[in-house]
């Protein structure tokens, strides 16, 4: 019956139709993955070629007290460069200044800022950057939610929204635009900034969070066609889990590495892809669900989110009893 109805519309020759879009469909996925391997090749093959030293003296990682942004701080250091460390905590950023000193041999600078605040606190930073000669920019500060929560259901969600905000998006716009001038002064230099997968796909239950990261990419996408050709290489870089206080991750895995780890892969990518999920194995993840149908990524997605929220909220009732 179906099949009458098919040969009635499209005709005796509606088998020779499905085999065509069957193939068509076929090659489109099998040029996504060729792309996305040639793609991670190119990053193995052309690993570690830019010379930070050579961007600049200095580089500015924000964020720096804790996990990746500590990372980065400390694989900067052992790469030559001087690094100026922003967080909030004076005790913790003179702890980590210290330790890069005694490991690195490098100078270091700390400059107290908490991102929540909003835009106050900007000429202050301006200030303290003002005459260094910043060849990278690592714009890592960060904030997520405690657990995948309903966005009215958020505990004093409106101050929550413009801490996330001030944090994942304020941040990176103010901070490249106080330090990118003199970059493009002397052509050359290199802006990371620190998005997320979620900022890829729609995450619901973390609604605030991904839509912050989605500016981010698109942010640095820009950025970089901006810049490009005035010796800029912005690189946007979107995790999966990486372990960190952050992710609740605490034992390193495969799919989920150490913020040591990771770093260390995202670096040698720089120079070479402006847009990463920064670590072999998270490139795989990307590549598998960069082919998958939205509709199905949407849904998984969410019932990630879903079982998450529900897992945190039994453990917590459990907490109480």
């Amino acid at each position: 019956m179906a099949s009458s109805i098919i040969n009635n519309v499209l005709g005796r020759d509606a088998s020779a139709y499905f085999a065509t879009f069957g193939l068509v469909a076929a090659s489109y996925l099998a040029l996504k993955v060729a792309l996305n391997v040639i793609k991670s090749l190119k990053s193995v093959v052309f690993a570690g070629s830019t010379n930070f030293k050579k961007l600049g003296s200095w580089a500015v990682v924000t964020g720096s007290t804790d996990g990746i942004g500590k990372a980065y701080a400390k694989e900067l250091a052992k790469r030559g460069v001087n690094i100026v460390l922003i967080s909030r905590s004076e005790a913790k950023l003179q702890e980590v200044a210290n330790e890069i000193e005694k490991e690195s041999k490098v100078q270091t600078r700390i400059v107290v800022a908490d991102f929540s605040k909003g835009l106050e606190l900007y000429d202050s930073i301006r200030d303290q950057l003002a005459g260094l000669e910043i060849g990278t920019l690592v714009n890592n500060v960060g904030m997520s939610y405690s657990f995948p929560n309903y966005f009215l259901d958020l505990p004093d969600r409106e101050e929550f929204f413009m801490k996330m905000i001030n944090i994942n998006v304020t941040s990176v716009t103010m901070m490249t635009s106080i330090v990118m001038p003199g970059m493009v002064e002397r052509r050359k230099g290199a802006v990371i900034n620190l998005s997320s997968a979620a900022g890829l796909t729609p995450t619901p239950l973390l609604t605030v969070y991904s839509a912050c990261k989605a500016y981010v990419t698109f942010f640095s996408r820009c950025i970089q066609d901006e810049y490009g050709s005035k010796g800029i290489f912005c690189q946007c870089v979107m995790p999966y889990f990486v372990a960190t206080k952050m992710s609740k991750i605490r034992k390193p895995s495969l799919f989920a590495p150490s913020p040591t780890t990771y770093v260390k892969a995202a670096l040698n990518s720089v120079g070479v892809s402006d847009a990463t999920h920064g670590y072999w194995a998270h490139n795989m993840q990307g590549s598998i669900t960069g082919i998958l149908p939205p509709a199905f990524l949407k849904m998984v997605t969410r019932n990630m989110m879903d079982k998450a929220r529900k897992a945190y909220l039994k453990k917590m009732a459990n907490k109480k009893e």
